[in-house]
């Protein structure tokens, strides 16, 4: 009985482990959509045929809403808008994902300390922490650069 137990748990675990490369694919495009959707919205309706939202708004928020002191407001949404545009391609792709997750930590941090706590926030930056620890995986860009020019490794 023991061992047919043993089977079947060891049974299950090797599937878990055959398609657990699948898991930094889901978080990655997961959180990817977050902040993608996040960009566009702050980008004026039709630019580069992305933007859905209106850049005036963007710039009140920025001014009136979301406080950042250390930057002006239009720097603010000009550096939010890029990073939630270019961080989810990095993120889609697999390419650079540690840095896009770091990029997209702090900034999420950053509101989370200083504009709106929500338990979201807490979320997306556990997720980000586990593509820094742990990379983009096998199905990334990453993964194949890698295995291409750091075969040793």
């Amino acid at each position: 009985m023991h061992n047919k137990i043993l089977k079947i748990a060891e049974w299950k675990l090797g599937l878990i482990n055959k398609i657990s490369p699948v898991m930094p694919l889901i978080i990655r495009l997961w959180l990817a959509k977050i902040f993608w959707v996040s960009g566009v919205l702050k980008l004026p309706a039709g630019f580069l045929g992305i933007g859905r939202g209106n850049w005036n708004s963007t710039l009140y928020l920025f001014t009136h809403e979301y406080s950042v002191p250390i930057l002006s407001p239009q720097a603010a949404a000009l550096t939010s808008t890029f990073f939630e545009i270019l961080c989810p391609i990095l993120l889609v792709l697999g390419l650079g994902t540690r840095s896009a997750a770091f990029i997209l930590l702090i900034m999420t941090a950053f509101i989370e300390l200083t504009y709106q706590h929500a338990s979201d926030h807490i979320h997306w930056m556990l997720l980000c922490g586990v593509l820094i620890f742990y990379g983009a995986g096998r199905f990334s860009a990453d993964y194949f650069i890698r295995k291409r020019y750091l075969p040793d490794e």
